[in-house]
């Protein structure tokens, strides 16, 4: 199947001068104040989610160029080419089917594979979660990269739903120093280590995997079957490890879209079957929204255009997420490898090297931490940086008087990045902090904000598991969107191989000092880690 790729279209063309003509110079305070209706105008419903995407810089004549530019394209019909199970993942022959678990049973392609791992891997949870039977209070996820930042992001999201008496872990890197303190807080007879790798041979996953091992072991630990588990398609190699029990999936799932796997397997047991089925119906509403919606109205859809049109056209070259909710923390960092894994490519899905940038970098922190560190940069640095605000209305937890400080700073700072501060107004004002003897023009400069800062503010009634599903396919869905007007292929991930191979190279020169061959940096950098 043949597409056009954004820059081929007229629509492209069209984009170009309009931006030149109105996009470059559009002022959000003039906009506002031009059309009273631009919230509502702006304002998008989706399963369990409604964002605001007024205060950016956008118009209406941008929007229908950017959709424009998405009929261009092909984005329907590459949306439903990936639905259909089509093997859209061209480098490496693969379907991409993550949404495929998470339809209702009998709904979805692999209908029966899906459920026949779902239903086991449910009722294993639930035996863990009876703690009274089972014995276990500490599950310990051993995985990298999608085996290790979904679940690790989600379970402390949905910490008001996770089981009490049970306590959940996240080993990943190779470095002693993640996994040996986790190890020192572990008993072993209530331990149950959780290994995440499909094909049970990902480096750091199995290094630290026989750490684990030797420690449950060397601890008195007498049975590796009943308290090692495995998450993986290699049930000859788990065996040999001393597993027997274990969850398979499939080559359609790749691993920044797991979670929905039995890579979950975590979440399950923490939150339960119920819950865990919960946070597959709400990915799986926004998948019948980014289905079925028309662009004009589709959430992930419009996402992804504007993601476009920053990075394109007004050469944004990040954007920030900041939630206001500190179940959140970890999102930011799993939002760097759905989007900077998928999207971080310099050719298209027919080897073309591109004119155009491509993924932004992504990153963020929990609100309103990140307003005593960052925010500065974001208010009154030289770059402008968009910034996605993520906010629930009800907490989940008893304390109104901190939800409404919270909330509040999430509005206010969404509102300051629009409308900034004049020197002018600055100098209206009192400074109690400034230098005796200052001169006020100059105090003024210091506190005057550029304002006219972009954001998008996405809005939940509760962080639910059915909400938290919703909002991780939503991302899902804007990642495709964007890297389908780019027309690469936002599935595979080659970027990776290179330095493990090396890595490869370079462990057993460690070892025996052999340099030959090195270019000089990393020789001598050899020779130091050696002490020599």
């Amino acid at each position: 199947m043949s597409f056009r790729r954004c820059d081929e279209t007229v629509a492209w063309t069209a984009l170009q001068g309009h931006f030149e003509a109105h996009g470059r110079e559009l002022d959000l305070r003039e906009a506002f104040a031009r059309d009273p209706g631009r919230f509502d105008a702006f304002g998008l419903e989706a399963p369990h989610w409604f964002a605001d995407l007024s205060k950016n810089r956008w118009d209406i004549a941008t929007r229908r160029l950017l959709l424009e530019l998405a009929r261009e394209c092909g984005l329907e019909a590459r949306r439903d080419a990936m639905l259909r199970g089509e093997p859209i993942n061209s480098t490496e022959g693969r379907a991409v089917l993550h949404t495929a678990l998470r339809a209702p049973a009998g709904q979805g392609l692999f209908s029966t594979e899906v459920q026949g791992v779902l239903t086991p891997l449910l009722a294993f949870a639930e035996e863990v979660r009876d703690t009274a039977a089972s014995g276990i209070t500490d599950v310990v996820n051993i995985g990298i990269g999608g085996s290790d930042l979904g679940p690790q992001m989600v379970v402390p999201a949905l910490d008001a739903f996770v089981h009490p008496g049970l306590r959940l872990h996240f080993v990943s890197n190779v470095d002693g120093h993640d996994i040996e303190p986790v190890l020192r807080r572990l008993v072993p007879a209530r331990t149950l280590f959780i290994v995440a790798s499909k094909t049970f041979t990902t480096q750091e996953t199995m290094a630290n995997a026989q750490v684990a091992r030797d420690w449950f072991l060397q601890q008195g630990g007498d049975d590796v079957a009943r308290h090692f588990v495995a998450t993986t398609t290699n049930v000859k190699a788990a065996a040999a490890f001393g597993i027997d029990r274990t969850f398979g999936f499939w080559d359609w799932v790749g691993g920044r879209y797991s979670l929905w796997s039995a890579i979950g397997l975590p979440i399950a047991i923490a939150i339960g079957e119920n819950h865990f089925r919960d946070l597959l119906a709400g990915a799986h509403a926004m998948d019948r929204h980014f289905a079925e919606a028309p662009l004009e109205a589709n959430l992930p859809a419009q996402l992804g255009l504007l993601d476009v049109w920053y990075r394109n056209f007004h050469g944004f070259g990040s954007r920030c997420v900041a939630p206001y909710h500190q179940g959140l923390k970890r999102l930011p960092a799993y939002l760097q490898q759905l989007e900077m894994e998928s999207n971080g490519k310099c050719v298209d899905a027919d080897g073309r090297p591109l004119p155009f940038a491509t993924s932004p970098v992504v990153w963020g922190e929990p609100g309103t931490n990140g307003q005593h560190a960052f925010f500065q940069m974001l208010h009154q640095g030289t770059d402008v940086i968009p910034v996605e605000f993520i906010l629930a209305r009800r907490p989940t937890h008893g304390h109104a008087d901190l939800q409404a400080k919270l909330m509040a700073n999430g509005l206010a700072q969404a509102q300051a990045l629009m409308l900034g501060k004049t020197a002018d107004q600055a100098l209206a004002e009192k400074a109690p902090t400034a230098a005796p003897g200052l001169d006020p023009q100059v105090l003024a400069r210091h506190r005057s904000f550029p304002g006219n800062r972009p954001s998008t503010t996405l809005l939940t009634e509760q962080l639910t598991p059915a909400a938290l599903g919703a909002l991780i396919a939503l991302y899902e869905h804007r990642v495709f969107t964007s890297g389908a007007l780019w027309g690469i292929n936002s599935f595979d991930q080659w970027g990776v191989e290179l330095g493990k191979a090396l890595a490869g190279d370079l462990l057993p020169r460690l070892a025996s000092g052999d340099v030959a061959g090195l270019d000089a940096s990393t020789a001598g950098l050899l020779k130091r880690l050696r002490g020599e």
